[in-house]
């Protein structure tokens, strides 16, 4: 551990099969033993390379306002992933990190032989600082367990529990309420209604017909589909979310309508949905995602009023006042902590 600590970057190197770079290798590797020392074609000799790294040492660069702005801005991405549990990395962020992103931003100003530290070199060094972090293996995103408060969902079960009291209720109970009922009722419709129980008493067949209806079960509802997806899964997602708003944002100076950027997402998987059902899980995920999205602070969820004309004071007076939610729509726009133009996740879209 002493030791590890002494370097800036881990590069961990993997054995992934890839049948571009492997056809590469074994290329190369046969032709230096068919060639020897022909089959390698440097593009600088050693005498030159040696003259330019000792020229880019006499280089001692230093850090101008604008870097060291971008350099602290940097290191307060990195604490701040690294508290919020976004990416779980094999070690926490220390200054140690800050002190290394400093080392690698000059080693870059002396490899461009330049005496300053410009915002370019600091985000360079960042870049490389991510790519080097090793990331944990993250369990898979449950959004029925992530679900937000104040969701429809919780005033649902109130509903569910007085039906099911309704279906339960006994014949002692149901004929407890109708002498009630007759109770209240006056003299002749009571009589009346008497007379009439006289004429056409229920057969018990009947009877036994009716009570094996009501205490029949119910037929279980279908289960639902679980919303849960892996860590790579959250992590396309939300990267092709976060390109498409900050591509909109730039070309329109303002953000997506919630409406369209889920109509957006549905043409976009549109070749992968295949029935109704599938095409309902997928709007219900991607709307479950942009909640999630603001809740990590990678979105802004911005309500604005979308009325064209306000009514008159008649009107108003009149009809009952709107909830909340009426003539509201809902925009998204990106975080201003997400870092697309220095954060390596953020540079293509991913294939979801």
């Amino acid at each position: 551990a002493p030791i590890m600590s002494r370097f800036d970057l881990f590069f961990v190197v993997l054995d992934e099969c890839d049948e571009r770079v492997d056809r590469n290798i074994a290329k190369h590797i046969v032709n230096v033993h068919r060639f020897q020392d022909e089959a390698i074609n440097p593009e600088f000799s050693t005498e030159s390379l040696q003259r330019y790294i000792r020229y880019a040492r006499t280089f001692n660069p230093k850090l101008t306002r604008e870097a060291a702005d971008v350099l602290v801005e940097k290191y307060r991405i990195l604490r701040q992933d690294d508290a919020s549990g976004v990416g779980r990395n094999s070690y926490r962020i220390t200054v140690r990190q800050l002190e290394s992103m400093i080392r690698l931003s000059e080693a870059i100003a002396r490899a461009n032989c330049t005496s300053e530290i410009t915002p370019a070199f600091v985000r360079e060094a960042y870049t490389l600082l991510r790519q080097s972090i090793i990331h944990v293996e993250q369990d898979d995103i449950d959004f029925d367990e992530e679900e937000l408060e104040g969701e429809r969902g919780e005033t649902r079960p109130a509903a569910a529990t007085a039906d099911d009291e309704d279906v339960q209720m006994t014949a002692e109970e149901i004929e407890a309420m109708d002498q009630m009922e007759e109770s209240s009722m006056p003299e002749n419709v009571r009589v009346r209604v008497a007379g009439r129980r006289q004429q056409a008493p229920p057969s018990s067949s009947s009877q036994a017909g009716s009570a094996a209806v009501a205490n029949a079960p119910l037929p279980p509802p279908a289960p639902k589909r679980r919303m849960v997806i892996t860590h790579d899964k959250y992590i396309s997602l939300r990267d092709l979310i976060v390109l498409h708003l900050g591509a909109t944002e730039r070309e329109t100076g303002h953000g997506i309508d919630r409406d369209e950027l889920i109509d957006w997402y549905l043409e976009f998987k549109e070749d992968e949905i295949q029935d109704v059902d599938e095409l309902e899980y997928e709007k219900e995920l991607i709307t479950k995602m942009l909640r999630k999205l603001v809740k990590d602070n990678y979105l802004i969820q911005v309500r604005g009023d979308v009325q064209e004309s306000l009514p008159s004071i008649d009107e108003d007076s009149q009809q009952p006042m709107a909830s909340d939610g009426d003539n509201v729509r809902v925009y998204y726009m990106v975080h201003p902590s997400v870092d697309m133009e220095g954060d390596s996740t953020f540079t293509s879209t991913s294939a979801v």
